[in-house]
């Protein structure tokens, strides 16, 4: 007999390893407007940081344990993904902070349009805004 199906509950939060907790801190609350809604030091001595938009959802957690060696992300590895009313203004404003469009802006067939950018750890984020009949 097989076991039923077990479901989790929602999503809670996606971890981000850094090495520079207070630059990736600023980025994400200066640069994408992030809260920061907590910071704690776990049992093993990491440094957490939550973060978490104004929109509400799932949370980022940045970590700092420099016991774990350097951070080193991959091209491709992963990113997150944000949206927002007005791509090129964001784009001009994430520019202005340092942060430059690292890949786009793209323009998918049903009309939305995406750019990337690289936060401090280099990481990548995704921008992205909806097709206007959306």
């Amino acid at each position: 007999m097989i076991a039923p199906l077990m479901k989790v509950g929602r999503w809670l939060h996606t971890r981000l390893r850094v090495e520079n907790l207070e630059k990736s801190v600023d980025f994400y609350g200066n640069v994408l407007g992030l809260k920061q809604i907590s910071r704690s030091t776990s049992p093993r001595g990491s440094t957490l940081v939550f973060l978490q938009s104004e929109a509400g959802g799932e949370c980022l957690e940045l970590c700092h344990y420099p016991k774990a060696g350097p951070v080193k992300v991959p091209a491709d590895l992963m990113h997150l993904a944000f949206e927002v009313d007005d791509l090129e203004a964001f784009g001009r404003y994430a520019k202005a902070k340092g942060y430059p469009w690292s890949d786009g802006p793209t323009q998918t067939d049903e009309g939305a349009h995406f750019a990337f950018l690289d936060a401090p750890e280099g990481y990548e984020i995704e921008i992205m805004q909806k097709a206007k009949n959306s």
